[in-house]
């Protein structure tokens, strides 16, 4: 019998000369994969992705485009890159999403879009249908970067990334509501299982967008939440992982200034909302250390600069 005719003689069959891929994808990234992932909210931030915002925020009637009035666009770009300038201010990579053709309304709010995870990124699906096809253009970008795509949302799933968070490396919040839907917590809960990541799912209240907008973890023992609006199983959730909860003390300036929607650099660093007297106080209070920029155009479509960052790459625990 020849070689030829005995396949174990191969490395193609598995015989001499076959290496088996034995890293797991988290130590690929960087090295096959693109630099990318996190699995907590406060370590170090190192890259983000943004979209900045068009003409096609301009519109006649914003409430079809969910938003909350209409926007000047060059102030809306100013304060946008402003908040570009701040990240890179403090040493981290931005990265910019840019469809082939016309965005829709909403795509400068890039956080909803997408999940980071330790892994690679999972895909969202906005649950409305005049936010449909945004996570394409967010794909695209990140597969230019070589970040893995581990999951992308399918079936009647909805899910948006402002919707998840870790709690700890093994264990991540999934908040359920009008954003993300029973279908869609399912499949990231079976995702993050077989990447070692339990679930606490959270119920949304009516009226409420996101669970970014109720709970936000600063660092490793720091937890803040929306008083009134939070519920008591993230809150016990919280607590047993070992988080001292504060709640906010001035629920208007959330309301009305965005104070609440802010994105965490590293340990009790944020960059936030400017003009929140109050509420920049009670941070600081908290050992946190505030960067500011101005949001009060970009608030006019509903959200602020967490809810325009999609988050790339933080340091590992």
């Amino acid at each position: 019998m020849s070689k030829r005719e005995q396949p174990l003689l191969h490395a193609a069959y598995g015989g001499p000369g076959w290496r088996p891929r034995e890293k797991t994808l988290t130590n690929e990234l960087g090295n096959i994969w693109g630099q990318c992932g996190q699995n907590s909210e406060y370590m170090p931030l190192k890259q983000v992705i943004l979209h900045r915002p068009g003409a096609e925020i301009l519109n006649d009637d914003p409430n079809s485009a969910q938003m909350l009035d209409k926007l000047d666009l060059e102030r809306a770009q100013a304060q946008h890159d402003a908040i570009a300038q701040a990240y890179r201010d403090n040493g981290i990579t931005v990265h910019y999403a840019e469809p082939s053709g016309t965005p829709t309304p909403n795509q400068m709010f890039m956080a909803d879009v997408l999940f980071m995870t330790h892994e690679g990124v999972m895909m969202a699906r906005p649950a409305s249908e005049v936010r449909a096809g945004e996570e394409r253009v967010a794909a695209s970008k990140l597969a230019q970067l070589g970040v893995p795509i581990v999951r992308s949302i399918g079936g009647r799933g909805t899910f948006e990334g402002a919707d998840a968070m870790y709690l700890t490396p093994d264990q991540l919040f999934v908040g359920r509501g009008l954003r993300t839907n029973d279908a869609g917590a399912a499949q990231i809960t079976a995702t993050m299982e077989q990447m070692g990541v339990s679930t606490v799912q959270v119920d949304m209240p009516v009226g409420s967008m996101h669970l970014m907008g109720m709970l936000r973890l600063v660092d490793k023992d720091l937890a803040i939440g929306y008083p009134v609006r939070l519920v008591h199983r993230a809150v016990e959730a919280c607590q047993a992982a070992g988080y001292h909860m504060h709640f906010l003390p001035d629920v208007d300036e959330a309301v009305h200034g965005f104070g609440f929607n802010f994105v965490t650099l590293g340990p009790r660093k944020i960059l936030m909302a400017a003009n929140n007297p109050n509420t920049q106080a009670f941070y600081e209070g908290l050992g946190i250390e505030c960067v500011t920029v101005p949001v009060d155009e970009l608030g006019k479509a509903a959200g602020a600069i967490g809810c325009l960052t999609g988050v790339v790459e933080r340091e590992l625990i």
